[in-house]
């Protein structure tokens, strides 16, 4: 195999194993909805991801980096949505107050939460102007010159993209196998508690973050 190939992989192997926002957020999503619906969160960061692959093959990722304006508004927007969802965990865990009888099953997985669930996962990484710079910086280095620029970037970006469905699901899974521990009251009310903080500490250190 080509040396590049597998300095591109490896790097991009430990980079998508690397706890972050994606994996708060899924976390997060599979106590709360269960499985189907941390599955769903997983397929929009992926899109969210290759979008952002796309743009910055296209060169508008270098219209953000030079745009002061536009890339404290793209960050901000994508702080605040991760503050809320961070919020949004922290209320429920502080408000909830069920049965041990109904938590022994994850919620009944129903088209609108899985639509939320896409939609969180899409817009975490939409709103997050660090991605594209991360694709518009980092893939370029592995494209060597008189390869077709789009079509190598995508290529590139697809399997980055691949590689974290396949994390992100088997986390997802290995979490929903320990449902029975997630079950008891306290501990999914500290769990929601925990996963909202560390949306909330994300969210807070995009805001604050320097290009």
């Amino acid at each position: 195999m080509n040396p590049q190939w597998i300095i591109f992989l490896s790097i991009t192997a430990v980079l998508t194993i690397t706890p972050g926002a994606d994996t708060a957020l899924v976390t997060r999503n599979t106590i709360a909805r269960g499985r189907l619906a941390a599955f769903f969160t997983t397929l929009g960061i992926c899109l969210g991801c290759l979008t952002h692959a796309t743009l910055s093959a296209l060169g508008l990722a270098a219209v953000l980096n030079r745009s002061e304006v536009w890339f404290n508004t793209v960050k901000l927007a994508g702080a605040i949505y991760l503050i809320y969802i961070g919020a949004t965990s922290l209320w429920s865990a502080i408000r909830h107050r069920q049965h041990q009888a109904e938590l022994a099953q994850p919620p009944p997985e129903i088209t609108g939460q899985r639509l939320r669930s896409f939609t969180e996962g899409l817009f975490t990484n939409l709103l997050n102007p660090k991605v594209m710079l991360f694709y518009f910086t980092f893939l370029p280095q592995f494209i060597a010159p008189g390869e077709p620029l789009l079509k190598k970037s995508l290529l590139l970006a697809l399997i980055h993209v691949a590689m974290g469905l396949v994390w992100l699901t088997v986390f997802a899974s290995l979490l929903h196998t320990m449902r029975g521990i997630f079950s008891r009251s306290a501990i999914r009310r500290r769990l929601e508690a925990v996963t909202g903080g560390l949306l909330i500490a994300f969210g807070l250190k995009l805001a604050f973050a320097k290009r």
